[in-house]
């Protein structure tokens, strides 16, 4: 039994050890976002975050995840309520397909989360192990970057309505 909280939700999975957390995203939890692609680690479409890093589930097992705190795109936002990210990929068409979508917009929260001011460079460089067969190279790359100025936004935004502790 391994215990794991996916989008806040706490689960315990009974299953295999060695059963990569993807499965166990798909079919025991019925999240559908994240997509198996190559099954080898090589393509992206898989990427989810575990403790704010970007990881690719199809071959991340789950007996690494005792106790780990997982994200995938459902945890971002809603239809209704679409977190950032989300609403820079729809705002940018960044999707063309949409297979790799998901993956690419968890890649590019783990970075965003670290660093929402990250260069072109450095997108580029964080993004290198997904990959869209699409072409949607620019839209993607203008998504994460409208994404990384609405994380600021939102941060500034969040710091102004704090309470003033007095010192």
């Amino acid at each position: 039994m391994v215990a794991l909280t996916v989008n806040g939700t706490r689960h315990e999975i009974e299953a295999e050890p060695d059963t990569p957390l993807l499965y166990v995203l798909r079919d025991e939890l019925h999240l559908h976002a994240a997509k198996y692609g190559c099954g080898l680690g090589q393509c992206g479409a898989c990427t989810v975050m575990v403790g704010g890093e970007a990881v690719l589930s199809c071959v991340t097992p789950l007996l690494l995840l005792d106790g780990k705190e997982v994200t995938t795109v459902e945890g971002l936002g809603t239809i209704e309520q679409p977190g950032p990210m989300q609403q820079a990929f729809i705002e940018e068409q960044a999707a063309q397909c949409g297979y790799c979508i998901p993956g690419m917009m968890m890649r590019a929260q783990a970075l965003l989360q670290r660093n929402p001011a990250a260069t072109d460079g450095e997108i580029r460089t964080h993004m290198e192990p997904n990959l869209c067969r699409c072409g949607t190279h620019m839209r993607i790359m203008a998504a994460i970057r409208r994404a990384g100025e609405l994380m600021q936004t939102n941060g500034r935004a969040a710091a102004a309505d704090a309470p003033q502790r007095a010192g």
